[in-house]
């Protein structure tokens, strides 16, 4: 496998490759993934099962956008493709660390201009995609609430009724939470789609982000997943807000668009997500 990889490198970087240093790395229950050498250029190696391609394509394809705007540092993709039992995908390996209240503070004002300079007239994208490992569907959609009720919450709440888990009446969700956001009209944002700190860092102090969920969507909805699991940094609210002030009303919204990756955890993990998601759709008649 690291020697077909080794070629396909090799081809897109128009120079030899031989990895001779292989090392795993540690990134989550998604994927394998790996650092790989030849001991003057370095990839960020994923791979999987060869059912998974349509994972990594869609994520090459969210990297691809998420690059074209310039505004954050994105790891470039050099190749994705199968090979035996198994794909993979390929990208450009950025060291990491940990921001200060500095690069924070830009990484907040990076987002709110992509948010407002990179839109589109309706919600959603020419392909699904994935959210980690979960399909995530996107046609377009001219009524936010609508996309966002069905296509979000009412497709999540589907299949995990399909693994046995029917947290509550599916249609009666879906029209709660169309009500809560009927005649909220936001702007169709470019979206990273599944942004904590998980899938974030700096290089060089500037902020860095990977593994996207990419859709056009409200801007909120990536707002409130960056308060979901381990907050951002205020200094990084301060700076979106000095870009883009944030609504006084998204704290009412805020709930409803966090219920989706809690949905999300549920299906993938169960436990005590399956609990969240279950009292916060209580809550949404409240």
């Amino acid at each position: 496998m690291w020697h077909f990889i080794s070629e396909q490198v090799s081809q897109q970087i128009g120079k030899d490759f031989i990895c001779d240093d292989i090392r795993e790395v540690n990134s989550g229950d998604s994927h394998q993934a790996y650092k790989i050498s030849d001991g003057k250029q370095r990839f960020f190696v994923k791979t999987n099962s060869k059912s998974k391609l349509a994972n990594f394509e869609a994520e090459a394809e969210g990297l691809n956008h998420l690059q074209q705007t310039e505004l954050f540092r994105i790891p470039k993709v050099i190749c994705v493709g199968t090979v035996g039992d198994h794909c993979f995908l390929v990208l450009e390996h950025i060291t990491m660390t940990s921001g200060n209240a500095e690069s924070w503070y830009s990484f907040g004002e990076k987002l709110a201009r992509l948010h407002q300079s990179q839109t589109q007239e309706m919600y959603g994208w020419q392909e699904d995609n994935y959210i980690g490992l979960t399909p995530q569907p996107n046609k377009w959609d001219k009524k936010w609430s609508r996309f966002f009720a069905e296509q979000r919450i009412g497709f999540m709440l589907q299949l995990l009724a399909e693994k046995g888990n029917r947290l509550a009446n599916i249609d009666n969700v879906v029209e709660s939470v169309q009500s809560l956001l009927n005649g909220h009209t936001p702007k169709a944002s470019m979206l990273h789609g599944d942004l904590w700190q998980g899938n974030t860092g700096f290089h060089k102090q500037q902020p860095v982000m990977f593994d996207p969920a990419f859709y056009f969507g409200d801007r909120e909805a990536e707002l409130a997943m960056t308060e979901l699991f381990n907050k951002f940094p205020q200094a990084f609210y301060d700076g979106y807000e000095s870009v883009w002030p944030i609504e006084p009303e998204y704290a009412y919204r805020k709930t409803v668009y966090q219920l989706y990756h809690l949905l999300n955890h549920a299906l993938l993990f169960g436990g005590h997500y399956v609990q969240s998601a279950q009292a916060t759709i209580k809550n949404l008649d409240a």
